[in-house]
């Protein structure tokens, strides 16, 4: 896989990585702050001068795993209430991943789950649609990317770009039972949303280098022409729910990773930085939300406003 040369949204100087991390504001916390503990997985929506977020909420491995997604509303993107939550149990799911919120062109609202079937490695892809955002919690899920026995789908990002819906998510080969952990982003594309055609791979991890046992799509976004690509990477399976940052250009024929190594870490061993969403903003600039290992070895939900 080429790498593109210095082409990014906004100038990585050293100084303004440092800032990304000084001048967060924390937006969650984990009730019971030990590793294993996260909240995060943030996917985020600006509408109309409001902020929504869905964000998973995590328990260690043997007491509950992913076991809700929240949904939440804030008038300044940092102070969030939550509104509503998706409990593991109504989707019949040993564990849930990070969530997708969508605002439909129509105006309706729609989250796309990420949901572990009991007792394998497999995952799935479930629909809720309302007109509301509190309405997602009594919607009736309908599975929209089941996966199938050799691979497993999860942590979809979605757009619409006017004509058609896009949609990146990260698929897991089960052919090895103990590397299940491998990853890369595939593309689909639909005509509403609800059934997906997948276009194939567009992001494989580039051997030898940071990313290579695996990578996720975190976020997609098109400023000035270009569209820009945040993903998730890791270089061991011992890396696993600890990936880093990267960036990649997204063009016609895949996404190519910027630079050669990740954009973005938590200063705080083991460097967990992921599932980073970018919001942009009507007055200019870009609100980040993302997830991010703390000192404790938890892991938390931070913003930043970043302005060119």
């Amino acid at each position: 896989m080429t790498r593109a040369g210095s082409l990014a949204p906004v100038s990585w100087s050293r100084a303004r990585v440092e800032s990304f991390w000084a001048d967060a504001e924390v937006v969650a916390v984990p009730d019971d702050p030990r590793p294993g503990s996260w909240v995060g997985g943030p996917s985020v929506q600006l509408v109309d001068g409001v902020w929504w977020l869905a964000q998973r909420l995590r328990r260690p491995v043997g007491e509950g795993r992913g076991f809700a997604n929240s949904l939440s509303r804030s008038d300044d993107g940092v102070h969030f209430e939550p509104v509503a939550a998706l409990g593991k149990d109504a989707f019949g799911a040993e564990s849930l991943e990070r969530p997708a919120l969508v605002h439909t062109p129509d105006g309706r609202w729609r989250t796309y789950v990420s949901c572990a079937t009991p007792g394998t490695k497999h995952w799935r892809v479930d629909l809720l649609e309302a007109d509301t955002v509190q309405g997602l919690a009594t919607a009736t899920p309908r599975t929209v990317l089941p996966g199938d026995a050799g691979s497993a789908v999860k942590d979809p990002v979605v757009r619409h770009d006017g004509g058609r819906w896009h949609l990146w998510a990260s698929v897991h080969p089960l052919d090895d039972p103990d590397a299940t952990d491998r990853m890369t982003v595939d593309h689909a594309t639909s005509t509403d949303g609800v059934d997906w055609t997948w276009q194939g791979t567009v992001l494989t991890g580039t051997p030898g280098t940071w990313d290579a046992r695996g990578v996720r799509p975190a976020t997609v976004w098109t400023e000035d022409g270009a569209t820009w690509a945040l993903y998730d990477g890791r270089a061991t399976a011992e890396e696993n729910w600890e990936e880093r940052t990267g960036l990649a250009r997204v063009d016609p024929d895949g996404w190519t990773p910027v630079g050669d190594g990740p954009l973005l870490q938590s200063p705080h061993a083991p460097h967990g930085l992921r599932y980073a969403e970018v919001v942009m903003l009507p007055d200019g600039g870009h609100r980040w939300f993302y997830e991010a290992t703390r000192a404790d070895g938890a892991h938390e939900l931070r913003t930043v406003l970043l302005r060119d």
